[in-house]
């Protein structure tokens, strides 16, 4: 529906009654017609986490978030794979609408968000204590941005996997996983 009307045109009625639910009920899932918009990225990075999670022990962190987060974008072709015209103009509406941006910073820098616990226990830090594990979402997030920005501007179009792959390795090269100490 965003598609059809415009992002300014769509009202949080139209969505509840387009999915068979009162404007209450909507509510009680989405702060705003903004957030269902943006359910879908912010549901990726929750998967991520989970991905994280159980990725081996040993991996390194960045090659841990690297498989964990292709695993969620996988959707979006891998190699040379052309996305199709409906799935690039979701992507340009949520990405060219600064509320929507807005929202996907909010929820990834917000205080207990699972992908910065899910850091913070690979790398035996505090979630909500300590700068690493919020620095590394906060990353992940830019680059993955950077990766769509890029990813919706080529001409002519590239997957959008192998650019995120990009961006996020050339993150880990230099942003390293910090030295654990031994407190006990």
């Amino acid at each position: 529906m965003a598609l059809e009307r415009g992002l300014d045109a769509l009202r949080v009625e139209d969505i509840a009654a387009a999915a068979n639910v009162s404007a209450r009920t909507f509510n009680n899932y989405f702060d705003s017609k903004y957030a269902a918009l943006t359910a879908r990225y912010v549901d990726r990075m929750r998967h991520a986490a989970l991905a994280l999670e159980e990725r081996p022990d040993g991996e390194p962190l960045w090659e841990a978030i690297i498989e964990a987060l292709l695993e969620q974008w996988g959707s979006y072709g891998r190699g040379h794979t052309q996305p199709d015209r409906a799935t690039i103009a979701e992507l340009r509406l949520i990405y060219g609408a600064p509320a929507l941006q807005g929202d996907i910073l909010a929820d990834a820098l917000s205080v207990g968000h699972p992908f910065t616990a899910a850091v913070a226990a690979r790398v035996g830090a505090d979630a909500d204590g300590d700068l690493y594990p919020r620095l590394v979402t906060a990353v992940v997030t830019a680059a993955t941005q950077a990766a769509i920005a890029t990813f919706l501007a080529a001409d002519p179009p590239v997957a959008l996997v192998p650019l995120l792959r990009h961006a996020l390795t050339e993150v880990a090269a230099g942003l390293p996983e910090p030295k654990r100490t031994d407190t006990a």
